[in-house]
């Protein structure tokens, strides 16, 4: 009987989830930081948008345009995400650090050589919140293709009790989205420069996480949150 409504809710929940984010966010103003060199090239080529755990869920809406190959966790509520991503029109491609995530790692690199944007959590899907992992460099490397670097705050959310305070914009919120410097990786990079690129790939996130939270006149959103260490 349990696995009955799981698979109703499976059905049921990720298109009631939709229906109720189109009418959110479709009432936000948005104003959109540095993202011209992002629309300029995700017109003629495909990249890598990566982002922080915390966004995910708006970013998913908001790279409508531009459908990629998206990493979900592979645990059982990560279907629901999956579900949510598909709808969206992204292609769900299930894993993550401690769990497929090479092989998820190897079929985003592959979507990408055939001519898909891939969007990553640059942080993981269990933290620690807003360090990047080698993941998305590796990603880069292998593939020839930049990281657009994206962050968003607003002024309204709905903040969940998640290790990252995941974050959803309220309706007739204002919301700041900032582009970071795109960020190329040469190929065959040895394990220095794969953390060399990792911190700098960290510091062009936060960088503009820390622009729109000014911009949008508040403070991180997860100011006093202890940071929680990365399971093994």
């Amino acid at each position: 009987m349990a696995d009955f409504w799981y698979t109703c809710s499976l059905v049921a929940a990720p298109r009631l989830v939709l229906w109720l984010l189109r009418l959110w966010f479709a009432s936000c103003r948005v104003k959109v930081r540095d993202g011209a060199s992002f629309r300029a090239y995700a017109e003629r080529d495909t990249g890598i948008a990566a982002f922080w755990h915390y966004s995910f869920l708006y970013n998913m809406f908001y790279l409508g345009r531009y459908p990629a190959a998206v990493m979900v966790s592979a645990s059982k509520d990560g279907e629901y995400i999956a579900r949510l991503a598909q709808l969206m029109g992204h292609v769900p491609v299930r894993g993550s650090s401690n769990r497929g995530g090479v092989k998820a790692l190897r079929e985003m690199i592959d979507h990408l050589r055939h001519g898909k944007n891939s969007a990553i959590v640059a942080d993981g899907s269990q933290g620690p919140a807003r360090r990047a992992q080698a993941g998305v460099i590796l990603m880069a490397s292998k593939s020839g293709k930049p990281i657009f670097p994206i962050a968003w705050a607003a002024n309204r959310t709905l903040k969940f009790r998640s290790w990252d305070r995941t974050l959803v914009p309220l309706p007739f919120a204002a919301i700041v989205v900032r582009h970071g410097e795109p960020l190329r990786v040469p190929p065959a990079v040895t394990p220095e420069q794969i953390e060399a690129y990792r911190l700098e790939l960290e510091h062009r996130l936060n960088r503009a996480y820390e622009a729109a939270w000014n911009e949008i006149g508040l403070p991180p959103h997860d100011l006093g949150v202890p940071q929680r260490t990365q399971k093994v």
